[in-house]
């Protein structure tokens, strides 16, 4: 027979899923630093459209009130990078727009070039229904055959 585990006292999910953001703010440094995006090299970013400073136009909210996906290849702008987030200029449907978006409303990151992925946990992830894409300018198309993918789904035993 074997013993329960015991719940643990440090919060390795939480340090796991920060370190993980950290990827994503260093590939967007990166980009920041030199201009553009090398090679074919593209990026899909999904966040929490509510979540705690997330700056992004009313209608941008009124169209997806949970989550949305921004696509970072073609068309962007004024990208920067800091240790809470990035801010990013983006057009949607010819009407120019920036973002502000910490690393902590990122539920996923997803470079199609290189089918590298990463997910994340939301915070409120019961009753998340499903969303349109963003539709900002000239998107690529998406594969999705599951290599190189990279989720991390942490649960706590009670």
């Amino acid at each position: 027979m074997t013993a329960p585990v015991a719940d643990s006292l440090i919060p390795y999910d939480e340090i796991v899923q920060e370190a993980l953001r950290a990827v994503v703010g260093r590939v967007l440094g990166s980009i920041a630093e030199t201009g553009g995006l090398p090679g074919e090299h593209h990026f899909y970013i999904t966040f929490k459209t509510q979540g705690a400073g997330v700056d992004i136009p009313k209608r941008l909210i009124e169209r997806f009130p949970d989550e949305m996906t921004i696509v970072i290849q073609h068309r962007f702008w004024d990208l920067k990078v800091d240790d809470k987030g990035f801010q990013v200029g983006l057009s949607f449907s010819q009407v120019p727009s920036m973002l502000i978006i910490p690393f902590s409303a990122i539920t996923g990151f997803h470079d199609p070039a290189v089918n590298f992925e990463l997910r994340f946990q939301a915070n409120d992830e019961d009753g998340v229904e499903p969303h349109e894409a963003a539709e900002n300018d000239q998107p690529a198309a998406r594969v999705e055959d599951g290599s190189n993918v990279v989720a991390v789904d942490f649960k706590r035993k009670k």
